[in-house]
């Protein structure tokens, strides 16, 4: 990519010392070459890949949680299988576009452990809740929606239990996809099966209690276009910590083949530790 950059900067460069074009043409040819630059279309597709993801994860998702309740047909195994698989579907669809994040805490905790550029974080979380509310607003459009038939999370109980569902069963969802995605000595080819099958077994588990979201973009997108923020803050608080502890538990353990030595070159607490238990 860098070789592309250096070589529009020289045909320009050559361009101007020619005197081919007016500064007006110069203009808008910058504009376009910025434009079509290979980092600009790459961050663009990206973004498309994680609206169109986000999408149908929520409208897949929440459309099974609305359809039962006001039909009832699809029964509350048929909802937790439904998660699972459209998640499964699309990280196999775009998951080597964008990195089939879809979930805000996800692309947090990938940039707080250098697995993610910060800088595309807020772009990747305006993406994913423009897919949600999108998705929300598609659903509310086409289905009866009554507040009883409310499709986005909302705690059964106090909000200090869902809160720490949501925090339990987005660790467990963090530790997967690390493991799965970020190891270069796991099966990357798998990742798309592991996570969709643990997105399912959360749902089994939380669904009840907390609606199992684990994805700030999937509960507010429900929340904005419906105006029902019963909780919201359980749904954007606790999807983060767990994602948070769920990467780092599975960093402790990365390494494990290497001696302690060896990790704590590269790591400061473990090289603290490690000094103290020596000390006498």
């Amino acid at each position: 990519m860098a070789t592309r950059v250096n070589e529009v900067q020289e045909s320009e460069i050559s361009s101007m010392e020619d005197g081919g074009a007016t500064s007006a043409e110069h203009t808008s040819g910058g504009f376009i070459g910025c434009c079509a630059s290979p980092l600009v279309v790459a961050t663009g597709q990206k973004l498309i890949a994680e609206v169109i993801g986000t999408y149908f994860v929520v409208f897949a998702g929440c459309g099974s949680v609305a359809v039962n309740k006001i039909y009832g047909q699809v029964t509350f195994p048929g909802i937790c299988v439904t998660w699972g698989l459209i998640v499964m579907v699309m990280i196999y669809t775009v998951g080597h576009i964008s990195g089939a994040h879809f979930n805000p805490a996800v692309t947090i905790t990938l940039a707080a452990f250098r697995r993610f550029p910060f800088w595309e974080v807020p772009l990747y979380i305006a993406a994913q809740l423009t897919g949600s509310i999108l998705a929300s607003a598609t659903l509310a459009g086409i289905l009866e929606v009554t507040p009883n038939a409310f499709f986005g999370t909302v705690p059964a109980g106090s909000s200090g239990q869902s809160l720490m569902v949501e925090i339990i069963i987005t660790f467990l969802l963090m530790f997967v996809i690390s493991g799965v995605t970020t190891d270069n000595r796991a099966r990357g080819e798998l990742g798309g099966i592991a996570v969709g099958m643990t997105i399912m077994l959360n749902v089994f588990v939380g669904g009840r209690v907390s609606g199992a979201s684990m994805n700030p973009a999937r509960s507010l997108g429900p929340a904005i276009v419906k105006h029902t923020y019963t909780g919201i803050w359980v749904y954007v608080v606790g999807p983060i910590i767990g994602a948070l502890a769920g990467a780092f538990a599975y960093n402790l353990i990365r390494f494990t083949d290497k001696p302690l030595r060896d990790i704590a070159k590269s790591n400061a607490l473990l090289r603290t530790i490690s000094m103290s238990n020596a000390s006498p």
